[in-house]
């Protein structure tokens, strides 16, 4: 398998998520499967099946979120030399040449890009025309919408 880029950020999320089920969910869907065992004839048990498929979907979560920490490939931008241009976990705030609206963006990995946070996925049409590029530079964006020009008014790395 090969490497997932993700922000320290991000990586951090997803230990907390994982965490999370270990110590709390998986103990108590463990916990509502003895009970459910308690009350009797299983093959009629919705309370059983529930707890089955709910146990089944928190194991291949932390299986999901194992597989991809031990895979990750943890970069913070602010280690990197890239003297102002836009690279994976920076921020860009961009100007729309047409509309002059600005819009700022942190590229991200695809399991943390969240368009309601502004972090969009690296592999996304808009990161694609950012990567390389510095304050004042106008990029073209080709997306299913239509051809958009962006000015690169900032970059920062947080």
């Amino acid at each position: 398998m090969s490497a997932i880029p993700l922000t320290a950020r991000g990586a951090e999320r997803l230990q907390a998520e994982l965490h999370r089920l270990k110590t709390v969910e998986r103990p108590e869907v463990i916990n509502a499967i003895a009970e459910a065992r308690a009350q009797g004839d299983l093959s009629e048990n919705a309370e059983y099946d529930a707890a089955r498929e709910r146990q089944g979907f928190i194991e291949g979560r932390i299986q999901e979120l194992e597989g991809t920490l031990s895979n990750a490939q943890i970069i913070n931008p602010a280690d990197l030399d890239v003297a102002g241009q836009a690279v994976f976990g920076a921020t860009v705030e961009i100007e729309d040449l047409a509309s002059g609206e600005r819009l700022t963006y942190q590229i991200v990995g695809d399991l943390e890009a969240d368009i309601r946070a502004n972090m969009i996925s690296v592999s996304s049409p808009v990161a694609r025309a950012l990567i390389g590029r510095s304050e004042g530079d106008v990029v073209e964006v080709r997306a299913p919408a239509g051809v958009r020009e962006y000015e690169v008014c900032s970059v920062s790395y947080e």
